[in-house]
């Protein structure tokens, strides 16, 4: 009866998780139009329910955020919604399984090593704010290096036509992308991860986070 009840609380703690990350994903407040790329703020919930929840709830999470942002470059395109929405692709079928790579794949490994990364630190006795401020930082960074890089190693040649430049200068513009957004939008999650799991983590009973959902 008691496993039960904690599966029944790890489940709707999941599901209202991805409520917010539902929510936040069609806010301005979650994908900010920029004039070549969306930047988001949608994983920071990703993060905050892998620490609360496990890596389990956390690829789940990062699965829903990924969805949300296949649709929203379906819907509303830009220069590069072809990496990013299958319904875009210029290259056939493998086109279409790269860029549900990059918009589901990538985002559900932020909540798989966001969760196995807080509970490496907790293991090792980190202390609970310095391993909040580290997983929102590499949880985030996560999100920029796998879709930046995936972009840079799957779509390269379609990445330079949108942007009108050499092949070459492709690289330079993705490390670009990864220092000017990825970095400030790693610090800022940083910053709420902590603050939010931090009070989260005070108030949340034990019976919320689910040890048998721990394995991926």
């Amino acid at each position: 009866m008691e496993t039960n009840k904690k599966d029944t609380r790890w489940m709707v703690s999941v599901a209202l998780m991805a409520a917010i990350v539902i929510l936040l994903a069609n806010t301005p407040l979650g994908m900010i139009q920029l004039p070549i790329i969306k930047a988001t703020t949608v994983h920071i919930p990703v993060i905050v329910g892998a620490v609360l929840l496990g890596p389990a709830a956390g690829a789940f999470l990062g699965a829903t955020f990924g969805v949300c942002s296949l649709i929203s470059n379906t819907m509303a395109p830009t220069l590069l919604s072809f990496a990013f929405s299958p319904f875009m692709s210029t290259t056939g079928f493998a086109g279409v399984l790269k860029a549900i790579w990059v918009s589901v794949g990538c985002r559900i490994m932020i909540g798989v090593i966001s969760g196995w990364l807080w509970i490496l630190l907790r293991k090792i006795k980190v202390n609970s704010v310095v391993g909040l401020v580290i997983t929102g930082f590499v949880g985030s960074m996560v999100n920029t290096v796998f879709v930046m890089g995936s972009i840079y190693f799957l779509f390269a040649q379609q990445y330079a036509q949108a942007r009108d430049v050499a092949e070459t200068a492709v690289f330079g513009l993705i490390m670009g992308t990864v220092t000017a957004s990825g970095i400030p939008e790693a610090i800022a999650a940083a910053i709420l991860v902590t603050a939010v799991g931090k009070a989260l983590l005070t108030v949340v009973p034990n019976v919320w986070r689910q040890p048998t959902k721990q394995m991926v």
